[in-house]
Formats: structure tokens, sequence, C-alpha cells
């Protein structure tokens, strides 16, 4: 991935008010962010741990959704699977939600995914970061092919937030 700027980000979100995208918390360090190692940025907000952050290029476009998942409670302990990067945390993975863009998220309307708590999917992935033993099941597919497979569920998860743009393959 390219190193974003903030205002690339602010200006990318699809499904809350430009208004709530300029307050949104930006990660202060993109500058050190191992960019050649993202598919996509993921962050949690320092000032709200109920909100997360997700930004990826689609194409030639860049789309940001904003996600809320609940805090951290005693069922989280349990060992779980993300269902971007199929790697499996005791208590790192949260449901995450996204309200859907348009007259269906002013509706109400929102979608939901088991997601790295942390938004670390690519370096998990990679290898670059450890979720701890068992964390990632033998698999015979190339580590191009985990890359590809996680950005395909990340952008699968991205059409069903924003229904009304095309997501390109």
């Amino acid at each position: 991935m390219r190193p974003l700027t903030e205002r690339e980000i602010r200006a990318a979100f699809v499904n809350c008010t430009k208004g709530e995208a300029k307050r949104l918390s930006v990660p202060w360090d993109l500058a050190e962010r191992p960019w050649d190692d993202l598919d996509f940025l993921g962050w949690r907000d320092p000032q709200a741990p109920d909100r997360a952050y997700l930004a990826i290029e689609l194409g030639d476009r860049l789309t940001a959704i904003a996600l809320r998942s609940p805090g951290a409670t005693s069922w989280q302990t349990r060992r779980s699977m993300c269902s971007m990067c199929m790697t499996t945390h005791t208590g790192g993975v949260s449901l995450m939600t996204a309200a859907r863009a348009g007259k269906a998220g002013q509706q109400g309307n929102s979608v939901g995914a088991y997601i790295c708590s942390d938004l670390a999917c690519p370096l998990y992935v990679r290898g670059k970061k450890d979720a701890g033993v068992g964390a990632r099941m033998p698999e015979s597919l190339t580590l191009e092919e985990k890359i590809q497979r996680t950005v395909t569920n990340v952008t699968a998860f991205i059409a069903k937030v924003d229904a009304r743009r095309a997501v390109p393959n």
C-alpha cells in the first residue's frame, strides 16, 4: 500500500458524514507505518475504544469506513478466528460493525464481521506480528495467496458497507 495522508484518509470515508470524518482520530504516526507490508490501514481510536477505522485502495480509489466494536468482556477470552485474515486469537478478535453507506445507514442498517481487534491482519498474514501459539493454521497457500485472500475478504466487507459503489476485482 502506498503511504496515505491525513487529508486523503478523511476524504475517503463512505459511511459517515464529512463532519464526523473531520472529527475522528487519524493515526499520528502515519509516516512510521510499515506501508510496504500493509494491504489496508486499520486503526483504533485512542479516545474512543469502541471505534475503529479501516482504509483500503480499491482500484485507483481510496475507500475508508468507520467501525464500532464492543468493549472487552469476559466472553472475549475464547479463541476466535478473524474472518479477514484467518488468524486465531485468544481474546484478540472482535465483532466489528459498520453502518451501511447512504440511506441504508441513515435508516440504521449495518453489517458486521469478526476482525482482528488491532486491525493488523496484513502483519499477521506476513508473520510480522505474532498472535501466539496456534494463531496461524497450517495451509498449503503461498504467502501471496494468503495476502490475496485477506484483500478479497476486506474488499467483500467494504462492498457490503458501500453497496452504492462497484468494487473492482
